[in-house]
């Protein structure tokens, strides 16, 4: 595994204010596109493919995926100041890489960080046990594709896997894998973000956002996330769930917006 990874991006729109967004897992930078384009703020907005999304390289299976990741978003943000937004699991790489580089980061919003390490302890977190469990038994059974369809069926766009297509239904297979890499991060908090004091540290504006319809374990993250950030706004989008940067690009840009005057 190399130290850094090196990620491709696109960007959209021209503007002396710069933004890097990092998306969910099984997805690619163009998600991005929708609610990029529903921006008020005038933004060189620039969308990463984590590692083993998209054009982004694949990961070898060494080391701590989701860090990785982050380094990755690290080497992007360079000098700063840039806004940070991140989904999912692409948001809790975005709150390593602010935590590693805060000075560089003029505002960070999160959009359902996925860090379900920050729940344990609460009946959510056994909720979300339970609801991943048909995911971890076919990813233990070796059975792909089942788990492929386990996981979005939870976490997807609500749209019946048997209706998506098939270049998608195999995009996210092969990258099924990637679910399971990222639990060391996600689940076990490898990255430290829950130590004493950390997140406490971090001065920029940052706003949480969660679908109203998401599975419960996200709003306890919020909460337990909010309670430890000392500038921090928390927002809800009713009706969305976990893909709400797609279903809901309009609404959460306009979240967006709102954090982005907060600076």
């Amino acid at each position: 595994m190399s130290e850094t990874p090196v990620l491709f991006t696109q960007t959209w729109g021209k503007a002396p204010r710069k933004a890097l967004a990092l998306h969910c897992s099984l997805a690619h930078s163009g998600v991005w596109r929708p609610m990029a384009a529903a921006l008020a703020e005038p933004l060189a907005f620039t969308a990463a493919d984590l590692p083993g999304h998209g054009r982004s390289p694949d990961w070898d299976g060494q080391g701590d995926y989701t860090l990785w990741a982050a380094r990755g978003a690290g080497a992007l943000i360079g000098e700063g100041p840039v806004d940070l937004i991140g989904h999912s699991g692409g948001g809790v790489a975005a709150l390593l890489a602010a935590l590693a580089r805060p000075e560089a980061v003029r505002t960070l919003t999160l959009v359902e960080p996925v860090l379900f390490a920050a729940a344990k302890g609460f009946p959510e977190y056994d909720a979300f046990r339970a609801e991943m469990a048909p995911w971890a038994a076919a990813w233990a059974a070796g059975d792909i594709e089942a788990a492929t369809r386990a996981f979005t069926d939870l976490w997807g766009t609500g749209e019946p896997w048997d209706e998506l297509t098939p270049d998608g239904r195999a995009y996210m297979t092969d990258r099924i894998g990637l679910i399971a890499a990222g639990m060391q991060a996600l689940n076990e908090d490898s990255g430290g973000i829950l130590a004493d004091g950390r997140l406490q540290a971090l001065e920029m504006p940052v706003m949480i956002i969660a679908g109203g319809d998401s599975p419960v374990v996200v709003h306890r993250i919020a909460e337990e996330l909010a309670a430890r950030l000392p500038d921090v706004g928390v927002a809800e989008v009713p009706g969305a769930a976990h893909m709400l940067p797609l279903s809901h690009a309009k609404e959460v840009a306009g979240l967006v917006d709102v954090n982005l005057t907060r600076e």
